[in-house]
């Protein structure tokens, strides 16, 4: 019996660090280096994405970035839910995965889990970012503002689809509202 336990704790410890560690981007992705996550921190409103299970039905999205004291990023998103017609929020932590000047970082909302969060571009004013998961799966365009030029857009979607995306599957998000956590600290 106490073997079958040590087994059991054993694996759990391996599978928890290979949750950790296996933190992947995309086979022909490439993530931002030079990258000051200074200049990253405030509001971003999410200009497109690939829809998944904890976004469905949200419009109005926003993600907001922080440091905290250990240096980690505290991540707040949070959107309009369109079919509950109610306001949520979701809170994280994102670590880099390495070096602080390379935009590749994991990011947990459910405690000792974490996915992929890279930003595979970023214009020199830190103003539009293209943020790639962990695959294919999932991908977002941010702006500072609740809107992206022409030029950027057809940039980012053409990087998108030389990395493999299917971008025919983004959903343009509404930016119609004013989201109430946008002023919070």
């Amino acid at each position: 019996m106490k073997n079958k336990i040590t087994g059991l704790i054993g694996l759990s410890l391996v599978l928890i660090v290979c949750m950790q560690a296996c933190v992947y981007v995309p086979e022909k992705a490439t993530v931002v280096s030079n990258f000051d996550a200074n200049r990253y921190l405030g509001t971003w409103y999410e200009i497109a994405r690939l829809d998944h299970r904890f976004e469905k039905d949200m419009d109005n999205v926003i993600a907001q970035y922080k440091l905290n004291e250990k240096g980690d990023v505290i991540v707040r998103n949070s959107g309009y839910d369109t079919v509950r017609k109610e306001w949520k929020s979701a809170d994280g932590l994102a670590k880099f995965r390495g070096d602080r000047t390379e935009a590749a970082l994991k990011v947990s909302f459910f405690g000792p889990f974490y996915s992929g969060y890279n930003v595979v571009a970023l214009d020199s004013s830190y103003q539009y970012a293209l943020v790639a998961g962990k695959n294919l799966d999932y991908l977002w365009i941010l702006s500072r503002e609740k809107n992206i030029p022409d030029t950027v857009k057809t940039a980012y979607l053409a990087q998108a689809k030389a990395i493999g995306y299917d971008v025919s599957k983004f959903i343009w998000v509404n930016q119609n509202q004013e989201n109430p956590f946008v002023n919070e600290k």
